[in-house]
């Protein structure tokens, strides 16, 4: 198997999904526009700050799904993919993933932003394999706000792509080759790993280690 894989907000769309989704709900009136905006935006500082509680995140940026329930929460997504997604996909994005499948490699986007907001932007993306945060649903398959099993963020995405590989019988040895295309430092531990790390789109930090190292640097917006 030669592997693609890519990390999604800020790599292959030009914008973070999940604070984006969240700012979505406050223009349907879901949220208090203040409170929400401040809260929703410390969270994203301290993920570019490397300093984010997963686990608190989550329960915050669930919320609106929980409360206002599984089919309106969908119902709002569709237009979220229409008016927030779909808009900002590039073709120069769509044409990288296009020709890794074209390789006939196996391209993945693994991501530290939910399935649920997730889900629909790879199938956008036509991209079959997803490796997001998972969350645990309650009995009538509403989030309880709680992550199930390991958070694919920082070092978790290194172990949920290794828990992908071993449901297809494989280890990181048996790959012919391994690539991933990030913008973000909290991706090092997965950029580490691979055959051909990708600093993408790159932040200064990044960019910075990128270049200690040697590593290709794509500016795909």
């Amino acid at each position: 198997m030669k592997l693609a894989l890519f990390d999604l907000d800020h790599t292959l769309i030009p914008l973070d999904s999940d604070h984006a989704w969240g700012e979505f709900t406050v223009r349907l009136g879901w949220r208090d526009a203040d409170a929400f905006r401040r809260a929703n935006d410390g969270f994203y500082q301290a993920y570019k700050s490397g300093t984010l509680d997963i686990h608190t995140y989550v329960r915050f940026a669930i919320d609106a799904v929980r409360e206002r329930g599984q089919v309106a929460a969908e119902a709002a997504h569709r237009r979220f993919m229409d008016e927030v997604i779909r808009p900002a996909i590039t073709e120069r994005a769509r044409g990288l993933v296009r020709a890794h499948q074209d390789a006939g490699d196996t391209v993945v986007i693994v991501t530290a932003t939910n399935e649920f907001v997730t889900r629909p932007i790879a199938q956008a993306f036509g991209v079959e394999h997803l490796i997001a945060i998972e969350l645990e649903r309650d009995e009538t398959g509403l989030p309880t706000g709680a992550i199930r099993g390991v958070p694919s963020f920082r070092e978790g995405k290194v172990a949920r792509v290794e828990q992908w590989l071993a449901g297809r019988g494989l280890r990181w040895a048996d790959l012919a080759h391994s690539v991933f295309y990030s913008d973000s430092p909290n991706d090092l531990p997965l950029l580490e790993k691979v055959h051909e790390p990708v600093a993408t789109n790159p932040d200064e930090r990044l960019a910075e280690v990128a270049r200690q190292r040697g590593w290709r640097v794509l500016h795909l917006f």
